[in-house]
């Protein structure tokens, strides 16, 4: 028992020591790229450092211009480079690094002073509601990538109306939001009864609202959901990749239309056509491709419903060009 006891406070006493010392995790900037600044503590070198932050003790050196044998100083402060090795600005999973904020700053100004993170990328992980900012705000700007500092995982707020995902061989991949189906018809129920309550208080007979098809204008539900997006993010990636499809129950009727794509923030609308007839479609991102053999050769996946709107010649893998 007083083992586990004593493993158990070693712990903490590592948590406490790794977010105690003194480490800003505010990214900077300068000639010779994006970096960390670190204070050095007691017992420290340039081989302890090199290890907490994934970066060569010998990179260490160079990069703040300190010969590797002469050591380090207790309060010294030292830059710590970014670099892909040790600094990710996709997922959200890591060490969160910072920025803060000037005044009358832009996400597309602030992505462009450190490293380019995507606007959609800042404003998923951040919970903005656009592009402008306040001065001296504390932005997620990436994550550090290191086994020796604590990991947390961001969970934006978004994907409210979809599906759950995942991609399994052999069998369907999308599984219905059931509460958000339940609030859907609720809501229809209530719009319903109020129409009634109106007609019936008329003396002229009053005609029955037409019921409107779901499906939006052959281009899907997201289409409006994609130009209220791009007033605020405007397009930055028009590629030309190649697809495969994924079954689900959703779009035949409500024209909603997913997609599966790598290091795009889910709830992304994307602009999917078909490049040899120009059928187009608007899709909701729901996840990522990585990591399932499935997927190897695949750029992106979309719902076997949208790849029928698009009139592929082949559902098994086929040319699409996305935009968003």
């Amino acid at each position: 028992m007083k083992k586990y006891l004593l493993a158990g406070i070693m712990s903490c006493v590592v948590a406490v020591s790794l977010f105690g010392q003194k480490t800003n995790f505010q990214i900077h900037n300068s000639d010779k790229g994006l970096y960390l600044e670190h204070k050095v503590v007691k017992g420290e070198s340039f081989y302890a450092i090199g290890k907490k932050y994934n970066v060569a003790p010998a990179a260490l050196a160079s990069f703040n211009k300190l010969d590797i044998n002469k050591g380090l100083k207790i309060d010294q402060k030292i830059s710590i480079p970014l670099s892909e090795n040790n600094f990710t600005q996709k997922g959200n999973s890591g060490t969160p690094v910072y920025y803060i904020s000037g005044d009358n700053e832009k996400l597309s100004n602030i992505s462009k002073k450190n490293g380019g993170v995507a606007v959609a990328t800042l404003i998923q992980w951040n919970n903005l509601s656009g592009e402008s900012v306040k001065k001296n705000e504390k932005l997620v700007i990436g994550f550090i990538k290191s086994k020796e500092l604590p990991s947390v995982t961001i969970k934006p707020k978004q994907v409210q109306d979809v599906a759950e995902i995942a991609v399994v061989e052999g069998q369907d991949i999308t599984k219905k939001d059931k509460e958000a189906e339940k609030k859907e018809a609720e809501a229809e129920k209530k719009a319903e009864e109020k129409t009634e309550k109106i007609a019936e208080k008329k003396t002229e007979p009053v005609p029955q609202p037409i019921q409107q098809s779901v499906v939006v204008s052959g281009n899907g539900y997201f289409k409006n959901d994609f130009e209220k997006q791009v007033k605020v993010i405007p397009v930055t990636t028009d590629q030309t990749v190649t697809s495969g499809i994924f079954k689900t129950t959703s779009g035949w009727e409500d024209g909603k239309y997913y997609l599966l794509i790598d290091d795009v923030t889910p709830g992304t609308i994307v602009k999917i056509t078909n490049p040899s007839n120009n059928n187009a479609i608007y899709a909701k991102v729901l996840g990522e491709m990585a990591g399932i053999r499935q997927n190897e050769g695949y750029g992106i996946r979309i719902s076997n419903a949208g790849a029928s709107l698009l009139n592929v010649s082949d559902q098994e893998k086929f040319i699409v060009k996305i935009n968003y």
